[in-house]
């Protein structure tokens, strides 16, 4: 049975969307457990993926097309997983903030958190603060992520966590900040929980906060 799970990551490593779908059908068939498809097949598969990206051995296109795949899988996997109650990894909501409309980098994010495991809500882009608030709000996340790519911009992370602050959420909520222009002292400056340098780190960072 572990072997079909290894043929999983391989082939979400590659990009094999149609072969992923596949083969976790099978798992399925063979009466795997969807948790363990999930943790051991697709999430193992996007590890791998996040640790060759980090190391610079993976670009970009090829992160997407991995990512296009864990999605490929989870069609088949997500309604069972609600069946069957499975936790997962967090709750976050991620968006770029008020005057950027830059998505590349969040986006990039936003699917190494799926492939993670984590349920994500993407605001887009150009969210405002009181937007950033809404949906915390709403959704109860334990995890919230800004991104900017503009440095003209950066203030606007400043400006979610005062209005964040202010509705009596901020200690709801931990707070990762990143983008071109962004640092580990910025962060600390505006008072975020974390900074993240790149989307593989982010999911790190991601774990390590949503412990």
């Amino acid at each position: 049975m572990a072997d079909v799970l290894q043929e999983i990551a391989s082939n979400l490593y590659d990009g094999e969307d149609e072969e992923v779908a596949e083969l976790v059908q099978e798992a399925l068939d063979q009466g795997m457990d969807p948790g363990e498809i999930l943790t051991s097949g697709l999430i193992a598969g996007m590890d791998e993926v996040g640790r060759d990206f980090k190391a610079g051995d993976l670009f970009v296109p090829e992160v997407l097309i991995a990512a296009r795949a864990m999605r490929a899988g989870m069609g088949v996997l997500r309604p069972l997983l609600a069946e069957a109650d499975v936790p997962s990894a967090g709750k976050y909501v991620i968006g770029t903030v008020q005057g950027d409309l830059h998505d590349i980098g969040k986006n990039l994010v936003k699917m190494m958190l799926e492939g993670a495991g984590f349920q994500t809500i993407d605001l887009g882009t150009g969210v405002k603060p009181d937007d950033f608030v809404a949906a915390v709000r709403e959704h109860q996340p334990q995890l919230l992520g800004m991104s900017a790519l503009l440095t003209t911009t950066m203030p606007g992370m400043k400006a979610t966590i005062e209005a964040l602050e202010e509705a009596g959420l901020r200690d709801a909520v931990k707070i990762m900040v990143g983008g071109a222009p962004v640092t580990a002292a910025f962060a600390e400056q505006i008072g975020a929980d974390a900074y993240a340098p790149d989307a593989a780190s982010a999911v790190d960072v991601a774990r390590s906060l949503a412990e």
